[in-house]
């Protein structure tokens, strides 16, 4: 109980810290800011005529305060700023008087900025909990993943369109099992809560359907009956999202075969095999979405098709959701994926090791669209790991 109290104490301290816009060698210096600037029209005051008012500097100080700095430390800058005017108004007995009105002036602007900076750091430490939900959140949906997991070596970058939210409707997973190793990528349509929720029905209807099933038809035949159960679901409840779909992309790395994968696709844009060889698409076939099958008169059983693909050991599947694809520069431009990749790969063929490749990605997107994502963006890349290499599933 001591401990958890220890770190609520530490946490709340470092609630500020969290947000600091200067630092030296790791510690705050915000408050040299009101410092330098109450110094300044100390000296200013001291060495100029009756036309300085130090009185409505005084008062700035405690404002710069209650911006940059904590509680405690604006109050201490409020009442050294207090003390300054008091000094500087008693310094002059016959001249330049300032009188009791700008006292009490000072005062109150001192316990005003006292109550804005309480009211700014409650809101952080607010802003503080709704990002570890947030964090929690998306932790739950895109559950951390080890390096190496199921004989796969992978890549993931995660970037969510608003970035104090930190999660979407975009979602991955991997998944060993005794029939192999299955990879899910995808996006659900729309944003909010909703998205998530639609997005953790699925991952965990694929964790459960990807370990049991040895047909990686029936395994996308689940995913679709679940966005389509989900759906169902929310309409019952009286909501507005029952027309609900997702993308996604649906691989599996069968167990005794190296040299081949297996993909269904629905409705998403198809992978990338990167590699050696330059950078070529991944056949994935033209399946509908998650969730639209029913609309169109298609049942669950009847879903897309499961192609087998040739893919070496040595090439990499980079997988992205449409913040990559859709990314536009200022001139309305798309970001060109598989050109950026493929130059990449020419100049440094490393570059198709998942870490270098997510990496190169996410630097280019967000270079590309100048830092402002207009949508989730997802990169994940995933190749079989060196057979020395390989864990358990």
């Amino acid at each position: 109980m001591e401990r958890d109290t220890r770190r609520l104490r530490a946490r709340r301290r470092d609630v500020l810290q969290r947000h600091q816009l200067l630092q030296v060698r790791g510690r705050s210096v915000t408050w040299l800011v009101p410092l330098v600037v109450l110094v300044a029209i100390t000296y200013a005051d001291f060495n100029s005529t009756g036309e300085f008012r130090i009185v409505s500097w005084c008062v700035f100080v405690s404002a710069i305060a209650s911006a940059l700095c904590g509680v405690w430390t604006t109050a201490l800058f409020a009442a050294l700023a207090l003390v300054v005017f008091a000094v500087s108004d008693a310094a002059w007995p016959s001249e330049y008087r300032e009188g009791p009105a700008d006292f009490v002036l000072v005062l109150v602007g001192g316990v005003l900025s006292v109550l804005a900076s309480s009211l700014r750091v409650r809101g952080e430490r607010r802003m503080l909990h709704m990002m570890d939900i947030a964090e929690t959140t998306r932790r739950t949906v895109l559950r951390p993943l080890p390096p190496l997991f199921g004989g796969l070596d992978h890549a993931s970058e995660y970037l969510a369109a608003d970035a104090d939210a930190r999660v979407g409707g975009d979602f991955y997973d991997i998944q060993p099992g005794p029939h192999g190793t299955r990879v899910l990528l995808g996006d659900v349509q729309g944003k909010g809560l909703g998205a998530v929720e639609a997005a953790a029905a699925l991952l965990g209807t694929f964790r459960e359907a990807a370990y049991h099933e040895a047909d990686l038809a029936v395994v996308a035949a689940r995913l679709e009956i679940r966005m389509r159960r989900h759906r169902m679901h929310t309409v019952a409840l009286g909501r507005d999202d029952g027309d609900r779909f997702a993308t996604a992309v649906l691989v599996g790395f069968p167990a005794r075969e190296r040299g081949v994968v297996e993909v269904v696709g629905f409705g998403h844009e198809p992978p990338l095999v990167v590699g050696g060889a330059g950078v070529r698409p991944l056949p994935c076939g033209e399946g509908l979405p998650l969730g639209l099958g029913d609309l169109v008169g298609v049942g669950a059983e009847a879903g897309p098709a499961v192609l087998r693909v040739a893919v070496t050991a040595e090439e990499t599947l980079l997988l992205v959701t449409d913040g990559v694809t859709e990314a536009r520069d200022a001139a309305g431009e798309f970001y060109p994926l598989a050109e950026e990749v493929a130059g990449a790969v020419r100049r440094d063929p490393r570059t198709a090791r998942p870490d270098r490749l997510v990496a190169f990605v996410r630097e280019g997107t967000l270079r590309h669209c100048g830092g402002r994502l207009a949508d989730d963006t997802t990169i994940f890349a995933v190749r079989r790991a060196a057979r020395g290499d390989q864990d358990g599933p």
